[in-house]
């Protein structure tokens, strides 16, 4: 996971629906259907023949936004009412809690307890554990060209981290890839192109110099070194270097030449540029508190931490600009997907493969109708969800760029030097915790020894590994 899974991003939280609020507004019931949830009444056991129809049966789903993402929920219910046209006896019964829609402790329970809703959320990290919990259901058979047009055009490699063994346990519904989030201003101010972002750290380090020259306690670069975010963050960036975590033998890889070098980058740019800004042992939520206020140059991160300080923190969006991550050799992706409860029948493994398709995966539909979201005051233009290629990319990015709220053009550096998308590593979290220690480390002591900090941190992560 990412830092939204310890802050900003993180299981499943499946409540039921408040009893104060009706049936519709609450859960986005659909039209027609006895919601009891039992065997269809009509329909077919082959998963290669479409859903019929006829079928009548109640599908309950979580994420469903909550109150208090008033035009997000507004969409929701809006979708629900045009799938119901298609498929009138699916009665779609939505779940939402007002916080996130995956807490792990929570999604944990929920698996033990065998309490999930038929279609429940999940990051991709989740997928061991909810194999571990005999949780989904296989959909390889059902989800077909026929009942996914796009399938063809989904990224390959954000459908791979959804299958084990061959077999498909999800689909997806957004996804990000790491990259070089740039202040456009200070680059302005410090002489730097915002729209040729440094592309090696050898250029970050020469740009994090004239970004602090700049005075005004202004750090040209920053990063995270606590809360798993530190670990995260490494991990990120020794994958844009072309090295791993953990190597295909199940053990630390990062204890090298490669990952030493990261170390040593950072411990240059924190004592001996002085670019990195005195204050140190950072979470989510810091660095784009600083780059917010124009204290802050570049920061490693995902597109959507825009929007968290337009939103948030009061900022615009023609302030910031993405260029790929350094290195580019592979970036760290993530995103959420939902999955389809274990046991489930025919017939509900088709409606939700039909209800996904219709609000995730087509272009223009759904989440993708970004002529909805404008009219709704919701941002238009980020370079997320990016998990279509082919036709229906290009789709997707002209319809984006039509109804965009931001200027896109900023993100164009990130947008045309893609990197090929990497998962997080095995245990991440708990790989992430120890890493900390590195980055930390380095970025709190002068004398701080590189080699020493990766030796023990590579102990530790075998340690963890090992009782896998």
């Amino acid at each position: 996971m990412t830092p939204r899974s310890t802050g900003r991003r993180t299981t499943v939280a499946v409540l039921a629906c408040a009893l104060a609020l009706t049936a519709l507004a609450a859960c986005g019931t659909s039209t027609a259907g006895d919601g009891d949830g039992k065997q269809p009444s009509a329909g077919s056991a082959d998963p290669t023949a479409p859903l019929d129809p006829k079928t009548k049966l109640t599908l309950s789903i979580d994420c469903m936004p909550p109150a208090a993402k008033a035009a997000e929920l507004r969409q929701w219910k809006e979708d629900v009412a045009a799938f119901g046209k298609l498929y009138p006896n699916i009665t779609i019964e939505g779940r939402s809690t007002p916080g996130q829609c995956l807490e792990p402790p929570r999604f944990t329970a929920m698996l033990k307890a065998k309490s999930q809703p038929d279609v429940f959320y999940t990051y991709f990290t989740d997928l061991q554990q909810v194999l571990d919990n005999d949780g989904a259901e296989d959909i390889s058979a059902y989800v077909t060209p026929k009942t996914v047009p796009a399938l063809a055009d989904i990224d390959p490699d954000v459908l791979g981290v959804l299958k084990r063994d061959g077999r498909l346990y999800g689909l997806p519904t957004s996804n990000y890839r790491m990259g070089l989030l740039v202040n456009r201003t200070l680059f302005r101010r410090a002489g730097l192109d915002p729209d040729n972002p440094p592309r090696t750290w050898a250029e970050v380090r020469a740009a994090a110099r004239k970004i602090a020259a700049l005075g005004n306690g202004t750090a040209g670069y920053g990063e995270y070194s606590v809360e798993n975010t530190g670990g995260w963050h490494y991990t990120a960036t020794l994958y844009g270097m072309g090295g791993d975590v953990v190597g295909p033998d199940g053990k630390a890889a990062f204890n090298n030449a490669t990952g030493r070098e990261i170390v040593e980058n950072l411990h240059a740019m924190r004592w001996q540029d002085g670019s990195m800004g005195k204050t140190q042992l950072l979470k989510w939520g810091d660095l784009q508190k600083q780059m917010a206020s124009d204290k802050l140059g570049m920061f490693l991160a995902a597109p959507d931490d825009i929007t968290y300080m337009v939103q948030q923190l009061g900022a615009k969006y023609e302030n910031f600009g993405m260029g790929p991550i350094p290195g580019g050799a592979a970036t760290l992706f993530g995103g959420n997907d939902y999955m389809i409860k274990k046991g489930s029948s025919p017939d509900k493994i088709k409606a939700a493969v039909a209800w996904l398709n219709f609000k995730t995966l087509s272009v223009g539909k759904g989440q993708f109708d970004y002529a909805r979201s404008k009219a709704d005051g919701l941002p238009v233009g980020l370079p997320q969800p990016a998990f279509f290629t082919g036709a229906s990319k290009t789709a997707d990015d002209g319809l984006k760029a039509a109804s965009a709220t931001m200027p896109v053009a900023n993100f164009k550096a990130f947008m045309d030097n893609p990197v090929p998308g990497k998962a997080e590593p095995p245990k991440a979290q708990e790989i992430y915790k120890i890493l900390d220690s590195v980055m930390s480390g380095v970025l709190t002591n002068e004398k701080a020894d590189p080699a020493a900090l990766l030796a023990t941190a590579e102990k530790n992560v075998n340690q963890v590994l090992a009782n896998r």
